[in-house]
This record gives C-alpha cells, sequence and structure tokens, in this order.
C-alpha cells in the first residue's frame, strides 16, 4: 500500500504547513505536536483523510488551512489527536486520600449539612468523575450531612459522549472494589450480548459533563470548589501553559481546596498558595 505521506512532505511547503498546524493546535487547544511527529499526525489523520479523498497529509492541511476546512473539522482534530486513556480508580491513592481524609476534613469543620464539590477537568470518558462519585455517593450514604456534585469538562466532545451516557464493558468497570460495584453498578446486556455495566440512577443525577477547553479562559465552573482533579493532561502542554492552566484552577479552588495531578506531574506545579501533601495532592493555602 502506498504511504500516505510520500517524500514532498518533507519540502519546504509541507514542513511549514505542519508548522503552521502545530502552532495552531497549540494556542488553541494547548497540545504539544513536536516537529518531528509528521508520521504520526498522518496515522492519526488517516481516516478522515480517505473519507476526504486527500492523497496525502500536506494535501489535507492546504486544505484545514488554507481552504477553511478547520473550523469545520476541529472536533474531529481533536479527537483524533487527543490520546483518552483513562481507568477507574486509576492511580488509587488519589481515591483513599479523597475518602480518609478530605471529605473527612470537610464534615469536621461543620455539624451543619455540608455540600461537597469536585471538578474533573480532563474527564475523558467519564471514569475518574464516576469513580470519584461513587466513592462520594457511598460517603454521603453513612453520613447523611453530606451532599455532593462533581462537574465533568473535556475538550472531546465524542470522549463527554461516553461519560454522559455512563455505560462501560465488563474489562472497564474491572477495577470497581465489588463491594462498590454490588451498590453502585447495574448490569445488562448489550446490543452483542455482552455483558455492560451502568452507574445507577441516584448517583448519575449528581454528575454533569461538559465540553470545555482548558485553554479558553475565563473557565465557566463554580468557585469556591472542595477539590479539583487535573490529572494526566498537563504532560501534553508546553511548560508556560502548565503553569497556566494550574493557576486558572486554582483559582477555581476555596481555600483549603485540593488540586489534585498525575503522579507523574507533580513537578508541573509550582505555585506559591499551593502547598504539596502527598503524592500528586495540592492543598491551596491562604495567597501569600
Amino acid at each position: 500500500m502506498r504511504d500516505l505521506l510520500p517524500e514532498r512532505a518533507t519540502s519546504t511547503r509541507a514542513s511549514g504547513l505542519i508548522e503552521r498546524f502545530r502552532s495552531i493546535m497549540e494556542t488553541r487547544t494547548g497540545i504539544k505536536l513536536p516537529a518531528s511527529k509528521a508520521l504520526m499526525i498522518e496515522s492519526r489523520f488517516r481516516r478522515r483523510m480517505t473519507e476526504g479523498g486527500y492523497r496525502s497529509l500536506d494535501e489535507y492541511l492546504e486544505f484545514l488551512l488554507d481552504q477553511g476546512g478547520l473550523a469545520r473539522e476541529m472536533p474531529e482534530i481533536i479527537d483524533a489527536l487527543t490520546t483518552n486513556k483513562t481507568d477507574f480508580f486509576r492511580e488509587a491513592a488519589h481515591y483513599r486520600y479523597l475518602v480518609q481524609r478530605i471529605v473527612p476534613e470537610k464534615l469536621a469543620k461543620s455539624r451543619t449539612p455540608v455540600r461537597f464539590r469536585l471538578w474533573s477537568a480532563a474527564a475523558s470518558t467519564g471514569a475518574e468523575a464516576w469513580s470519584a462519585a461513587i466513592l462520594l455517593a457511598d460517603a454521603a450514604r453513612k453520613e447523611p450531612r453530606l451532599s455532593w456534585a462533581i462537574y465533568g469538562t473535556d475538550i472531546s466532545g465524542r470522549v463527554i459522549a461516553i461519560a454522559r451516557r455512563a455505560i462501560y464493558t465488563d474489562a472497564e468497570l474491572a477495577p470497581v472494589p465489588p463491594e462498590l460495584a454490588r451498590d453502585y453498578l447495574m448490569s445488562g446486556k448489550g446490543p452483542r450480548g455482552e455483558t455492560l455495566g451502568r452507574i445507577v440512577p441516584e448517583v448519575r443525577a449528581h454528575v454533569r459533563f461538559e465540553t470545555m477547553n482548558l485553554m479558553d479562559r475565563p473557565y465557566p465552573v463554580e468557585h469556591d470548589l472542595d477539590v479539583v482533579m487535573l490529572r494526566n493532561v498537563l504532560i501534553y502542554f508546553e511548560p508556560e501553559v502548565q503553569a497556566r492552566v494550574t493557576a486558572e484552577c486554582s483559582r477555581h479552588l476555596k481555600t483549603g481546596g485540593y488540586l489534585i495531578v498525575g503522579h507523574s506531574e507533580s513537578m508541573t506545579v509550582g505555585h506559591l498558595n499551593l502547598v504539596q501533601v502527598a503524592p500528586g495532592i495540592f492543598r491551596k493555602e491562604d495567597a501569600l
């Protein structure tokens, strides 16, 4: 089969197209696309190129950049370029800290009803938000004073649609502890007879998902949140974008609230009013 990225893709014209595309995408989405990744870009775009009859990557980029195609294609481009790796209860220590430290700390500060709000800022297909939702629902069952809400966002409309459905395969739901699965998942059959699980309605009622670009400010999210989960997305941004996004997310936290990033991302958080209290977990203190 002929390579869709012929030698002319290394020409000055093609290199210029790739550089323009990289610059636009980083400005609009924060996504890093190293100059060496032309073949990766082409492989991610292969389906769209085939559907549109484009014979090469540079021909497709010409359509996007010079013929007005970018605005129309942007949702598909974002879906093609973003990696949506997510698992239920991924980096489980964060969830233990949530239910063993953060929620009890919040309850201990008041004898009156307590409202707990969490934002999953890079929600992907919803596993992170639903993992937290299951735990908060279980905590509220044990402590009636606790009410809670979760807001999940992602730049990709495709993954947000999956998150809203809250339907997953047995393999995807395998990390959910059995005692929680029993109470907060319901089982059914898919169109091919496969076993699927869905988050129960009483949990789904507390969670809302919307598309949102972390590069677009101000964020359409409440302030004075208790927790912002910003995990495993900062690694895709340049340092200046990392700083800007973490600063903006921090503004949506209440003093004493927590920013949670991926275990490999702690070094990307460098704000004076965010103090690390555990791997990947930062507490917002009063500004100095």
